[in-house]
């Protein structure tokens, strides 16, 4: 039986073991967790989310949309767990994240030719190896990675949004509606009258963060933290995670601002405060989240926390498979290797799989078409500009020959491509 480890069960890691279980490889999965944990992960569990429960959005004509539905007819594990562990979310993708990881947990677990290794990986692994150790790499790990690739590992901070209680959530304030009359009431509104969101943003600007010790704050700019995203302007939460667009309710006074709350598990007990991922210490989150309108008495059951990601200069650090320009028989996939969010992640682990498993079986390569999502993020990865480099989400704007004139006819070329590529990945098996 051919061999494979796999290093890292997060959604990279767990994509990447899924594909070769299924082609009956022996593979060994190396996590630290639950021996190990990080500042960010609370159970052992493979595939656990930390920032959000949100996959993101579902419909076709958004980017990340679209690659969700390329990694379903690429047969992502991913995509098929997070249908059956889905919580509503409007026109999103969200999970109740302690069954989803709990679920692919158990599918992987089920396979016979799975190792499981609970030990933190300091060096490489010898015979092919995948690493997708993700945004929370270990120090030694990542030490490794930099004297092989010849240049320090990148690092930017990433950040998680608290979690109330429902029913501490005083619904004659808040009201339950989805952004743009979508027909569906899948969020909870907290609205700010002006004089309401002037002493919040007073308040959160001057708010105490927490210690960031020896790190810098080289923060992402797609994660950013409400208080640093707060500081950029008075006006920028208003037109940001704050937006009052489309969230008007008839018979009340027009709001200057509203907070959204995501449904965060299937029992509809837990709400993620969205787009609120924040550095502040926790008194200090209670103190000022509670001046939300409709949360004067909440129950935080997690409060946001900050933690570093770690992500290397791929262009210059990899070959066109994803392995090392130094080591070609070890490969990153994931959030290591420039892609920023939970499905490109996920996507990335696909990608490397099919990879490993071209040279593996002595099969010419194949990349990804360039006309489809999980092409263009492969296109980003390898040959981007180094000088500029930063991890990338799924957008339109790095589609090949796709515009907003033309974006229905580049939705069906991508899907007709994706199947044809995996069509042909999986010739003779």
């Amino acid at each position: 039986m051919k061999k494979i480890n796999v290093v890292g069960g997060g959604l990279a890691g767990v994509e990447a073991c899924y594909f070769f279980l299924k082609r009956g490889y022996e593979v060994h999965l190396y996590e630290k967790r639950p021996k190990v944990m990080t500042p960010a992960h609370v159970t052992g569990n493979f595939g656990e989310l930390v920032c959000s429960n949100s996959l993101k959005s579902n419909k076709l004509d958004n980017a990340c949309g679209l690659l969700k539905e390329e990694m379903r007819h690429m047969d992502s594990l991913t995509m098929k767990v997070a249908a059956e562990t889905s919580v509503p979310s409007g026109n999103a993708l969200s999970v109740d994240r302690e069954a989803f990881s709990a679920k692919i947990t158990q599918i992987l677990k089920d396979f016979p030719n799975l190792v499981i290794h609970e030990e933190d990986v300091s060096d490489f692994l010898k015979g092919p190896t995948i690493i997708a150790t993700g945004p929370l790499t270990s120090d030694a790990l990542s030490k490794k990675l930099a004297e092989t690739i010849g240049q320090d590992s990148l690092f930017f901070f990433d950040a998680s949004a608290p979690i109330v209680m429902k029913d501490s959530i005083d619904m004659n304030i808040a009201y339950k509606k989805s952004r743009y009359d979508q027909g569906d009431d899948s969020y909870i509104n907290c609205p700010f009258s002006v004089e309401q969101y002037d002493k919040f943003y007073d308040e959160l600007i001057h708010a105490e963060v927490a210690m960031l010790h020896d790190f810098d704050k080289n923060y992402f700019e797609g994660c950013m933290p409400i208080e640093v995203m707060a500081k950029r302007g008075k006006e920028t939460l208003r037109f940001g995670p704050m937006k009052p667009k489309g969230l008007q309710v008839e018979g009340r006074e027009k709001f200057h601002a509203v907070i959204q709350l995501r449904q965060d598990n299937l029992n509809g007990d837990l709400y993620n405060i969205v787009g609120f991922q924040t550095n502040l210490t926790y008194p200090e989150q209670k103190r000022v989240f509670r001046m939300i309108p409709g949360l004067e008495n909440a129950h935080f059951v997690r409060y946001g926390l900050m933690h570093r990601n770690t992500y290397v200069c791929s262009p210059i650090a990899l070959n066109a498979d994803f392995s090392l320009k130094k080591m070609n028989d070890t490969f990153l996939a994931g959030q290591l290797i420039g892609v920023e969010g939970y499905v490109e992640s996920a996507a990335m682990g696909i990608l490397a799989a099919i990879f490993v498993f071209q040279k593996l079986e002595n099969l010419e390569m194949q990349k990804p078409p360039l006309e489809s999502i999980i092409g263009s993020l492969y296109n980003y990865v390898i040959n981007g500009n180094p000088e500029t480099f930063q991890p990338m989400n799924a957008n339109f704007g790095i589609l090949y020959n796709s515009n907003k004139h033309n974006r229905d006819e580049s939705i069906n070329k991508s899907l007709d491509l994706i199947d044809k590529y995996w069509s042909t990945i999986n010739e003779g098996n």
